[in-house]
C-alpha cells in the first residue's frame, strides 16, 4: 500500500511511525512533513491546506489511503474532494468537521441534544460580549472562546471583569486569531480534571481508544496561557470503567447518532475534550481529528495495525476487528521554543538528540523542526515530543525527563510536572 499523511506536526510523525510498522505498507509520503518524518517517509513540498495539489498527487501516484492529521484541511473539505475523485481519505466530511470548525455550532448542537456541557452565551460584537460579562449571569472566573479555529490557543480563562473585557478586545477588536474571533462564546468555568476521550466512528458504530489526559497550559502547576498541548499521559488516572461507560453512553453515542440524524454523518476520529466535574463528565470541546499530543502516547500503546483500523473506518465497518492495546502507561512531554504560545524565534540549533534517543524505550517525535547539513533546527512553537511507554507512569516519566535533560536548544522550555499531579495507575 501507498499511504499519504497530511500534516507536519508531532502527531503526524507519530502516525508515520505507527503506519510504518504495518506489513501492508511499502511507501509513505508526508505533506509537508518535518525533519523527523523524513526518516520514515518521503516528504513532499505541498502544504496541508493545498487540497488541489494533494488530490493531484494522490491521483497520480495511486495513493491507497490518505490520512489527514490537522483540522484545517478537514474543515476545508479535503475528504469530500478526495472521495469525489474515488480516492480513499481518512477523516470526517466537511459538514461533520464543523463540530471543531465552529465552537458556536458545537455548543448549540450540545444544547439541542442535551449533551452535558458548560453553560454559555454567544456574542457577535464587543458590545454584546461586555454586556453579558457585566450582567452577572456568569460568576468569575469565566471562559472566553473564539468561535473558529485558533490552533488550540483561542481560549482565555479570565479571573476578573477587567481581564475578561481585555480578552474581548483581544479576540474581537484586535482579532488576535483573525476571523476566528468574529463570534465568541462566554462560558461557565468548569472545575475538575481534564480528560481526552478519542474514538473511531464509521458514522453509526464507535470504536473507543484508550483514554488520555492532556496538559494544556504553558507552565508547571497548570498555570499560564493555553497552548496546543504541553504533554499527555495514557491512560487517564481519573477515568475508571464506570465513568468510561458513562462517557460513551451519555456523550459519545448521542453525538454520533444526533450528527447522523442531522445529515452530518461522522466518519473518522472524534476527539471529545472533557472536564470531569463533581456533577459528572461535561464536554469542553470537540475535535475532528487525532489529538496532539494525545496521539503520541496512544501510538506507543497501540498493538493493532493502525492501517487496518483506518480502512475499517473509511469502509464503514469500524468493529470488524478487535483493537488491541498494551497495558503499559505511556506519556509525552513537549519541548517548545521559548515564548510559546506567544512570540518565539525559530532557527535554533538542536543538540543532544542522539544521546536522548539511546535511552531504552524513548521515542522522539519531531514537530516544529527542520534539517540542514545533518543538523536539526527549531522551526515552530512546539518543537519536539519526547515519549515513552513503561510498566508504570513514574518509570516512563523518569526516562522522559532523563532524555529531555540531554536535549538542548536556545530558550528551550518544557513542563517538569507532566504526570506528577495525579495518583499512580493502580
Amino acid at each position: 500500500m501507498k499511504i499519504l499523511i497530511v500534516g507536519s506536526g508531532g502527531r503526524e510523525h507519530a502516525l508515520a511511525w505507527k503506519i510504518s510498522q504495518s506489513p501492508r505498507v511499502n511507501k509513505i509520503y508526508c505533506a509537508p512533513g518535518n525533519a523527523g518524518t523524513e526518516s520514515l517517509a518521503e516528504n513532499l513540498p505541498i502544504l496541508a491546506t493545498d487540497i488541489q495539489k494533494l488530490k493531484k498527487f494522490a491521483f497520480k501516484e495511486k495513493i491507497d489511503l490518505t490520512v489527514v492529521g490537522p483540522e484545517l484541511p478537514l474543515t476545508h473539505g479535503i475528504v469530500d474532494e478526495f472521495e469525489q475523485n474515488n480516492l480513499k481519505c481518512f477523516g470526517p466530511y466537511q459538514i461533520a468537521a464543523e463540530l471543531e470548525g465552529s465552537k458556536v455550532f458545537a455548543k448549540q448542537f450540545m444544547e439541542r441534544h442535551k449533551i452535558p456541557t458548560a453553560g454559555f452565551k454567544i456574542a457577535d460584537s464587543p458590545k454584546q460580549a461586555k454586556k453579558t460579562l457585566n450582567s452577572g449571569d456568569f460568576p468569575f472566573p469565566v471562559v472566553l472562546k473564539a468561535d473558529g479555529l485558533a490552533a488550540g490557543k483561542g481560549v482565555l480563562i479570565c479571573r476578573s471583569l477587567r481581564q475578561a473585557e481585555q480578552g474581548v478586545e483581544e479576540l474581537m477588536v484586535e482579532k488576535k486569531f483573525g476571523e476566528a474571533g468574529r463570534f465568541i462564546l462566554i462560558e461557565e468555568f468548569l472545575r475538575g480534571k481534564e480528560a481526552s476521550f478519542i474514538v473511531l466512528s464509521d458514522g453509526v458504530k464507535v470504536c473507543p481508544f484508550v483514554t488520555t489526559m492532556d496538559h494544556k497550559t504553558a507552565y508547571d502547576g497548570d498555570k499560564g496561557p493555553n497552548t496546543g498541548g504541553m504533554g499527555a499521559i495514557s491512560p487517564s488516572p481519573y477515568i475508571n470503567k464506570d465513568m468510561f461507560n458513562e462517557i460513551a453512553k451519555d456523550i459519545v453515542f448521542p453525538t454520533i447518532t444526533r450528527m447522523l440524524e442531522e445529515g452530518r454523518k461522522y466518519k473518522g476520529v472524534l476527539y471529545v475534550g472533557l472536564m470531569l466535574t463533581k456533577q459528572g463528565p461535561k464536554v469542553l470541546e470537540y475535535n475532528c481529528r487525532f489529538g496532539d499530543p494525545e496521539t503520541q502516547p496512544q501510538m506507543l500503546r497501540l498493538k493493532s495495525d493502525i492501517v487496518d483500523l483506518m480502512e475499517m473506518t473509511v469502509e464503514e465497518n469500524v468493529l470488524d476487528k478487535n483493537i488491541e492495546w498494551d497495558d503499559k502507561s505511556a506519556a509525552c512531554v513537549v519541548a517548545t521554543s521559548g515564548g510559546y504560545p506567544r512570540k518565539y524565534e525559530k532557527g535554533k540549533l538542536i543538540k543532544g538528540l542522539d544521546k536522548a534517543s539511546k535511552i531504552k524505550g524513548i521515542e522522539i517525535f519531531h514537530a516544529g523542526t527542520r534539517k540542514e547539513d545533518n543538523n536539526y533546527y527549531t522551526n515552530g512553537g512546539r518543537v519536539l515530543n519526547v515519549c515513552c511507554a513503561d510498566n508504570t507512569l513514574s518509570d516512563a516519566m523518569q526516562k522522559i525527563y532523563d532524555a529531555l535533560d540531554k536535549i538542548d536548544f536556545e530558550a528551550m522550555h518544557f513542563r517538569r510536572d507532566i504526570g506528577t499531579m495525579m495518583k499512580e495507575k493502580k
